[in-house]
């Protein structure tokens, strides 16, 4: 069943967020939606909102690298699910639940688009970490250990016209001629968008950003 969307603040937002690091040791907070849809954004304002308390850990990190994903044949859907290390993914967040040890995770790094390991340090005594990524709730494995690791999930839902046009101008924001970004935004970015879509049901919470957030 789809949880409501809701309009909700940004103050509200960091104050869910708040209440959920205060109830244990360490809780990790999932924030996930269509490409496009503000994910970064969001989960870097919370972040910065609660400093001290909070730190990001993005899944992108565990793109495959170029490389290797020429190998397989891949690099022209590189953003599908099956161009991520799911499986090495699942077995971060099991070490950041544990939370005995500074954790390294790896960022990947839109200037030279290849992900780089061991760019971000994650100490024990962060109490919420908060995990951005698109494929948090892909019920097939190994994605599926993913949502029984995660405290809350929260589904960014925006505009679809809105969506369409920020994914388009961040491709050629990174290079990308006009024509290449929009038929990236609504061909290999659709079909991941619409794979995504189905997973909302199993959300916590459904936030629908305005066009005019900056999220």
């Amino acid at each position: 069943m789809r949880p409501e969307p809701f309009a909700h603040t940004m103050d509200q937002l960091v104050a869910r967020a708040r209440a959920l690091a205060s109830t244990g040791p360490r809780r990790l907070l999932g924030i996930t939606g269509a490409p496009g849809a503000g994910k970064s954004t969001l989960a870097g304002l919370l972040v910065a909102a609660l400093p001290g308390v909070a730190e990001l850990v993005p899944m992108d990190g565990f793109h495959l690298a170029d490389a290797e994903l020429h190998r397989l044949g891949r690099h022209a859907r590189k953003g599908a699910l099956d161009t991520f290390d799911g499986a090495g993914f699942v077995a971060l967040l099991r070490r950041l639940r544990a939370g005995t040890e500074t954790v390294y995770a790896p960022e990947f790094r839109r200037e030279i688009e290849e992900p780089v390991a061991g760019a971000i340090p994650v100490p024990p005594t962060v109490p919420l970490l908060v995990v951005e990524g698109n494929y948090l709730l892909v019920p097939e494995p190994p994605w599926a250990e993913v949502r029984d690791l995660l405290d809350e999930v929260w589904f960014l839902d925006l505009d679809e016209t809105e969506r369409l046009r920020r994914l388009t101008e961040r491709h050629i924001a990174f290079g990308r001629e006009p024509v290449e970004a929009a038929d990236r935004a609504r061909g290999t970015d659709q079909r991941n968008a619409e794979l995504i879509a189905g997973t909302v049901g199993r959300a916590d919470l459904v936030v629908r950003m305005a066009p005019s957030n900056p999220a």
